[in-house]
């Protein structure tokens, strides 16, 4: 589909006629009865019937007029900005290359973008610049580092995604013979703690708020490794990521969000043989971890390693689990020690004996994402949404 087509149709059902709408548009009588058949075609039902000299529209025409009206609208936007004058004749823009715009600009690539629409960087650089030229502006900033959004580019986002949104709507009946696959968004997490951690209620709370505010953009969370979370941000696996480290690579925007007390755990029975006494609980009993590609892991090997020395450390037990629950059960019911959240682990059911490692040990979570607008727009977005109370 294009936005002549869905220009002309809106034409003819506010004109009555194809002749009237021809005039109106400033096309031949042909063209615009070839888009009329074309639109019904592609949405499998017939908008029009005649009554006399003049064309009527069917029931389901009227269904979609207001939708069409809207589109027209949202056309008139993308090819004169800033303003609702409308365009003498409206150019045939497929809406696959607006989709793929939206694409190149969410993953501040073309490289990125050919991977993710499964297309050649060659063709896909061919397309963004017939669009521009249709459009008669430009969208995006090119340079060695990747892609940017013009402010005109930025502005045409929203007002592309409502266009192939009211598309997917309108061509519903014919069992989406144009399917517009909705942009998913993919936020990496570190493992929670538990359900009742500060990690998990955050998610929780991102995931309720997306899906009132963005129906109809997806939320994909998917957990794992801050190694990990920081090589799928790179390859762009993941638009948003909460990693739990203070820092993160320069080449991505973000912001440290919370700072918790790490806490030595075990089971009450260990604290209750060695007392205050962490190197004895640390020699005695095996150590369950994440994985060195974890934030957590990293503190907790600062800490053994200020606490105990070298030969001492040679003799540890450590075992590593990139699972928390896990990690958590391995200390209530098989005598281990580890190093949690400590508030996160106070949280869980049947909580462990926990002993607070000092001010320099703290599990920091911080949310990074791309350096581009739309995902600058997209993380603060997030960040707000974390934050928000449960309903009572």
């Amino acid at each position: 589909m294009d936005t002549a087509t869905l220009a002309l149709v809106h034409a003819i059902l506010e004109e009555r006629g194809i002749r009237r709408a021809a005039k109106a548009g400033g096309r031949p009588v042909a063209s615009v009865s070839a888009a009329l058949k074309r639109f019904e075609a592609a949405i499998a039902v017939p908008l029009v019937r005649r009554e006399g000299g003049n064309l009527v529209p069917t029931l389901e025409a009227q269904s979609r007029q207001a939708d069409l009206a809207t589109a027209n609208r949202a056309v008139q936007l993308l090819l004169s900005p800033g303003t609702v004058a409308p365009s003498i004749v409206v150019p045939s823009i497929s809406l696959a290359a607006l989709d793929r715009f939206v694409t190149v600009a969410r993953s501040g690539s073309i490289r990125g973008a050919a991977k993710i629409a499964g297309t050649g960087q060659p063709q896909l650089t061919r397309q963004m610049t017939d669009l521009e030229r249709d459009l008669g502006y430009d969208l995006l900033i090119r340079s060695p580092s990747g892609i940017a959004c013009t402010p005109e580019g930025l502005a045409a986002i929203p007002i592309a995604e409502s266009l192939l949104d009211i598309w997917r709507r309108l061509s519903r009946a014919s069992g989406d013979r144009f399917r517009r696959t909705a942009a998913t968004w993919r936020f990496g997490s570190v493992m929670p703690l538990g359900p009742e951690s500060e990690i998990a209620r955050m998610l929780a709370a991102l995931t309720a708020e997306w899906h009132r505010a963005r129906p109809r953009q997806p939320l994909f969370i998917s957990s794992t490794t801050a190694d990990e979370l920081i090589a799928g941000l790179k390859s762009r696996r993941f638009d948003v990521v909460l990693l739990d480290l203070e820092t993160f690579p320069a080449e991505f925007e973000g912001r440290l969000i919370s700072r918790t007390p790490l806490a030595l755990a075990g089971h009450p029975s260990l604290f209750a043989k060695h007392g205050e006494d962490i190197r004895k609980l640390l020699q005695a009993n095996p150590i369950a971890v994440p994985s060195l590609k974890s934030g957590l892991r990293q503190q907790a090997e600062h800490f053994i390693g200020e606490a105990l020395g070298e030969q001492e450390r040679n003799r540890l037990t450590v075992t590593e689990v990139d699972s928390i629950p896990v990690i958590l059960n391995l200390v209530m019911n098989h005598g281990y020690l580890s190093v949690l959240p400590e508030s996160s682990a106070a949280r869980v059911r049947n909580a462990p004996a926990m002993r607070r490692l000092g001010p320099g040990y703290l599990q920091n979570l911080s949310l990074a994402w791309q350096k581009n607008a739309l995902s600058r727009q997209a993380g603060e977005a997030m960040l707000t949404m974390m934050s928000a109370p449960p309903l009572d």
